[in-house]
């Protein structure tokens, strides 16, 4: 800090405390379209995910937070705070819920956990796939998301996805259906839409999007929420990095194999290789201006 500005902040501040109590006022008599009190929300849900995360898997837990029941213990108070402030319409069914689903999580967890194993020649070891792999991380939160996202929980669901997001660079929206046995290979800048629908045994790579083609407009021209706009993905599919697919009516039928960079807007049937555009190879002796 230069002298000059440490002066400045340490100075006598009846006029600062005057200007900053001004603009206090100022902000709470301008008005914008939030509802809620949502102080602490986001801390709350993201410490949520954490220990339910770690109260499945508490061999590989990131904190020292005593055992399972001590953990889901934890959950269960900030579920009840989060669900509270959320104005969920019944927080005790949510809660109970996701609660009771948790087995079940941890069993399409194992199927995730062995399709990173079966489907990464890089993968030393489940451990390694616990501790190391974005994709995992981002797929356990979507999986508690998607319980609280049925049971029509507002704004919750997609903090906890966020959080995901924010920390693995994969979006995926806790209103997708997945399937088990689902794999993201690196992961970075995949993007999964709310309506869209995944089989069994898929895997992905990096920066893949399944996403919406366009939207409609309602009469006063605002957009229409709630109607399909994701696409629909089969069984034991295959999507190589960079490919986008767009479109609620498009489907793409069991063991199909898109390929890296294809931009894709209709269905295909079961079975199908598509492929973008095959690069040209040339010799570097026969470019132009070598000799």
């Amino acid at each position: 800090m230069s002298p000059t500005f440490y002066e400045e902040a340490s100075a006598p501040g009846k006029p600062r405390r005057v200007l900053i109590r001004e603009i206090a006022l100022g902000l709470e008599q301008v008005q914008v379209p939030t509802g809620r009190d949502c102080v602490g929300l986001r801390a709350r849900a993201e410490r949520l995910t954490d220990l339910l995360i770690d109260a499945m898997f508490p061999r590989h837990a990131d904190g020292e937070d005593g055992g399972t029941e001590a953990r889901l213990e934890q959950a269960s108070a900030l579920l009840d705070i989060c669900l509270r402030q959320v104005d969920a319409p019944d927080p005790a069914s949510a809660a109970e819920a996701l609660l009771l689903e948790l087995p079940e999580v941890r069993r399409q967890l194992g199927t995730d956990l062995e399709a990173a194993y079966r489907g990464d020649p890089a993968a030393a070891s489940p451990d390694e796939i616990l501790l190391c792999y974005p994709a995992f991380q981002a797929i356990a939160t979507y999986r508690l998301a998607h319980i609280l996202y049925r049971q029509r929980v507002p704004l919750l669901p997609r903090i906890m996805s966020e959080y995901a997001h924010r920390r693995t660079g994969i979006d995926i929206h806790p209103g997708a259906v997945i399937g088990d046995y689902f794999f993201i290979d690196h992961g970075t800048g995949v993007v999964i839409g709310e309506t869209s629908t995944i089989g069994r045994d898929v895997k992905l790579y990096q920066h893949v999007t399944i996403g919406a083609k366009s939207f409609e407009v309602g009469p006063d021209g605002s957009l229409v929420k709630g109607i399909k706009r994701h696409p629909d993905i089969g069984d034991r599919v295959v999507i190589y990095a960079g490919a986008t697919i767009l479109g609620g009516d498009t489907r793409i039928g069991d063991d199909c194999t898109i390929g890296g960079s294809v931009w894709l807007t209709h269905s295909v049937p079961a079975g199908t290789l598509v492929l973008a555009r095959p690069a040209v190879t040339t010799a570097q002796n026969n470019l132009p201006g070598n000799p």
